[in-house]
């Protein structure tokens, strides 16, 4: 499918909209609020400050916000009482129907600011977004730039920075549903989920150390399960070639998987998607940090009670880059560098087996009598 239809409709409507451009103003009383963008599922997740966030300064207000079609199942019951609708750039059909829903008080973009242009076409009177995107084009249709904070602080803190206030909120599980879910064969004993998957191959732990872990856990009445997307099933194979413990690897949907690790007595992942799903479902998360930033996708304030814990090796010298979304912040310490330029994740391979039994302890008490594993 080709994005042309829904970018020659997005441009119609702005042009229809040019004339007034000139008049804009903020606006005194916001009673439609759109949140705007196209991100991966753990930047999605990680937006959850901003919504608790905008509940609880505009309480009577209608908040829709936009999002790729396949998060939108987590969203059924409304979070914050916030309505999420899909949106696909190749799939005109979700566009037309997100013009149904136009002419919102305020909109707010908290990652791509091309994303605004978007948000111009359904109609929105002012538009925040953060400062410093590149190209500049990006931008052109957003009212106010806020800059990233100039101090070290989780991206889902920052996101709440597009609206003006104190970031007082803490995450309330009780605000967040489970969505309802296709009946699956579920494990029957308490279990630990290993997610082994990642966005790249950079992020990959050794199927040796996975497979340790698992054998401790089983060691300590605990049964390991695997999980993977679609497509990542023969990493699974890789580490589990006698097929030891059960794999659900590329199986479930996004609601069964909520309901897999909400009844999980652990996850264990690398720094991806599924480490913030273990957040929202409030599962004791252990995250094993290599090219990622542990300070940008830690606890920070909105989390600080979670039962999340980070494994990483502080002293990874390439762990240079200090680039978040196409804007520079001095203290960002990361490494987006991609196989071409890295063939051996040092900064992975950095983490011990006894690093994440350690977390393990920390997360479960029982884990740490020295009799057991």
């Amino acid at each position: 499918m080709s994005r042309l239809p829904s970018r020659l409709l997005t441009f119609s409507r702005i042009l229809s909209k040019l004339p007034l451009h000139f008049f804009r103003k903020p606006p005194v009383d916001c009673r439609k609020i759109l949140v705007a963008h196209h991100l991966l599922l753990g930047d999605t997740l990680m937006l959850t400050p901003l919504l608790a966030k905008l509940r609880k300064q505009y309480s009577n207000a209608t908040i829709t916000m936009v999002s790729p079609k396949s998060t939108v199942i987590l969203y059924q019951n409304k979070p914050y009482g916030v309505e999420v609708l899909p949106y696909d750039p190749k799939d005109i059909g979700t566009l037309k129907q997100l013009l149904k829903q136009s002419d919102y008080d305020l909109a707010l973009i908290p990652g791509d600011n091309r994303v605004s242009w978007l948000a111009y076409a359904l109609g929105a009177k002012w538009i925040v977004a953060f400062a410093g995107d590149t190209p500049s084009y990006k931008s052109w249709f957003v009212d106010q730039q806020i800059p990233y904070r100039e101090s070290p602080a989780t991206w889902g803190d920052m996101v709440a920075d597009l609206v003006s206030g104190e970031n007082d909120q803490l995450y309330d599980i009780d605000q967040w549903k489970a969505p309802a879910c296709q009946n699956y064969s579920t494990p029957d004993s308490a279990y630990a989920v290993l997610h082994v998957g990642a966005s790249t191959a950079l992020k990959m732990w050794a199927p040796e150390k996975w497979m340790e872990i698992a054998n401790y856990l089983k060691a300590n009445n605990v049964t390991p399960i695997w999980s993977g997307g679609k497509g990542e099933e023969k990493i699974v194979t890789k580490i589990d070639s006698d097929q030891q413990y059960t794999s659900y690897a590329g199986q479930l949907d996004l609601s069964q998987m909520w309901n897999l690790l909400a009844n999980a007595k652990i996850l264990i992942c690398p720094d991806t998607g599924m480490a913030h799903f273990g957040r929202i479902t409030d599962t004791p998360t252990v995250v094993l940090f290599g090219p990622g930033s542990a300070v940008i996708c830690g606890k920070g304030d909105f989390w600080k009670n979670s039962r999340y814990e980070t494994v990483f090796e502080a002293d990874i010298k390439c762990r240079d880059q200090n680039i978040l979304f196409r804007r520079k912040l001095s203290w960002v310490k990361r490494c987006g560098r991609t196989t071409r330029s890295c063939s051996h994740a040092i900064c992975m391979q950095a983490i011990t087996v006894d690093m994440v039994k350690q977390t393990i302890s920390q997360l479960i008490p029982e884990f740490s009598s020295p009799n057991i594993g």
